[in-house]
């Protein structure tokens, strides 16, 4: 297949109280895929900021698909999975997909408590999720 891919990535600084922890947010796109990379902490700080650039590369550029790269995120709380989920439910609304990369057993716990895993695949690799997404 041939792919079109544009790629960004941004720092988002939460320096509230936290203590200025950052999470780092990388978007590419893959044909009509969204590939949303974070990297750090995925709280009530970041979150909102994310949410915006999230949604207005799926809308901006039209996209149907996003695979969340949970694999460097050392942290999320309720907020991110607030995020993930919204996300999950637009995609489905718009005749596409939301899958899940990860392989850190931390994140994997909040997933499993929070019911995620019963609505959303999972892969260990940002390349058998584009397969399946392709697949489709």
């Amino acid at each position: 297949f041939r792919s079109r891919s544009s790629s960004y990535l941004w720092r988002i600084n939460s320096q509230y109280d936290m203590g200025g922890d950052t999470l780092q947010l990388s978007l590419n796109t893959i044909n009509n895929t969204l590939i949303v990379e974070f990297i750090g902490e995925l709280d009530h700080h970041s979150s909102e900021t994310a949410k915006q650039m999230i949604d207005e590369w799926y809308y901006g550029k039209q996209i149907k698909n996003i695979i969340f790269n949970l694999s460097k995120l050392e942290f999320m709380d309720s907020s991110g999975v607030g995020l993930i989920v919204a996300r999950y439910k637009i995609c489905c609304e718009n005749g596409g997909k939301a899958i899940l990369v990860n392989n850190s057993p931390q994140i994997e716990r909040i997933l499993q408590m929070t019911g995620i895993l019963k609505i959303m695949d999972e892969y260990s690799s940002i390349s058998d999720a584009v397969n399946n997404i392709i697949k489709e």
